[in-house]
């Protein structure tokens, strides 16, 4: 007598693959970067494509290689021309920063001595000694900034040739995905077992309406939020005003962490460059205006309730993800966290209802 019939054996086959595949992927983290990177963008992008295509000059409909080519110039030249505009504003502050070294080592003594002290500790600052510290491997002035550069990839030569091969191969990876978008996805439904092909592609349609809900308003978000940390931040005579306002509004992709990173910028920008009380509030009323205007309004209505979860949830899966893919991760933390939750609601679904449940 058989222990196990033919369609459990298969099952149990299909599903010991499916595990290897997994920890293939999980053990293949580091080079999945660009992979994933592509898989996003031509997720988001697709639907453009696919408007493209559907215009019409007479009887004339353009190609989906040329939609193709087209969106990937765009995004290409988007990009190129932030590096253009932000690179050559951080090279014109960088000698500034570098001028007001002393001024703020002296700063940063001057707010953290009272408070030690208060507590019961002396730590005299050796200000001189903090300030080439920071001249020679933080902020080398002239020909030292090369000079690091050099130094540093030489030691991290691989680093080095990774970030300059992910960013040649995401557009080639994009582009091959977007041409054979619809291609891709049928045969992946194709590979679906047929008892699961109606479930599953329920499911896939509820993700996608969320994930789709998720990306558009959260570039939404970023652009609104881009342009008010770099006007506020102008008005208040902040030299750095836009790229910190726009780095602030483009981390705002990452939750929590974002809006940290962000307003530690603007306070280095205000320890450097303004004293007094008056620079502090403004900075104050600035970043506590733009947070609560983005968690109360913006992101309640532009990407909506269906993907909110728990601070220590969305915590978790911040630290998980980056763990296993990197900074790619961290990107992929919130979307697949809102994935996760559609079927943690179906699997709960499934438990609820089962006799392991009720009996």
């Amino acid at each position: 007598m058989a222990i196990f019939t033919p369609q459990q054996r298969q099952t149990a086959l299909w599903t010991g693959i499916g595990i290897l595949l997994i920890l293939l992927l999980l053990l293949l983290g580091p080079i999945l970067t660009p992979f994933i990177a592509g898989a996003i963008l031509a997720y988001a992008l697709n639907p453009v494509v696919d408007w493209l295509r559907s215009l019409r000059i007479g009887s004339f409909r353009i190609p989906r290689l040329a939609s193709v080519v087209i969106v990937v110039l765009f995004l290409i030249s988007l990009v190129t021309t932030f590096a253009l505009i932000m690179i050559p504003m951080l090279l014109k502050e960088w000698p500034i920063l570098y001028e007001q070294i002393p001024a703020f080592v002296a700063k940063v003594s001057n707010h953290l001595n009272p408070v030690l002290n208060e507590i019961g500790i002396q730590m005299p600052v050796d200000n001189a000694g903090v300030k080439k510290i920071l001249t020679e491997q933080f902020f080398p002035k002239g020909d030292g900034v090369w000079k690091s550069l050099i130094a540093s990839a030489k030691f991290g030569g691989t680093a080095v040739l990774t970030w300059a091969w992910n960013l040649i191969l995401i557009p080639v990876v994009l582009f091959y995905l977007l041409l054979d978008w619809h291609i891709l996805t049928r045969k992946l439904r194709d590979m679906i077992p047929r008892r699961w092909v109606g479930k599953t592609i329920r499911f896939c349609h509820e993700v996608n309406t969320m994930l789709a809900q998720y990306l558009r308003g959260q570039l939404l978000v970023m652009l609104i939020l881009s342009i008010y940390y770099s006007l506020a931040l102008a008005l208040a005579g902040y030299n750095v005003a836009l790229p910190v306002g726009i780095m602030t509004g483009l981390m705002a992709f990452v939750p929590y962490i974002g809006i940290c990173i962000g307003l530690f910028l603007a306070i280095t920008a205000t320890l450097v460059q303004f004293s007094g009380m008056e620079a502090w509030v403004t900075l104050g009323i600035i970043y506590g205006f733009g947070y609560s205007f983005d968690g109360l309004l913006m992101t309640p209505k532009l990407v909506g309730d269906r993907i909110q979860l728990h601070p220590l949830f969305v915590i978790f899966a911040l630290l998980a993800f980056a763990q296993l893919f990197g900074f790619v991760g961290i990107l992929l933390a919130l979307p697949s966290s809102a994935i996760l939750s559609v079927a943690y609601k179906h699997l709960r679904a499934l438990y609820l209802d089962s006799n392991f449940y009720k009996n």
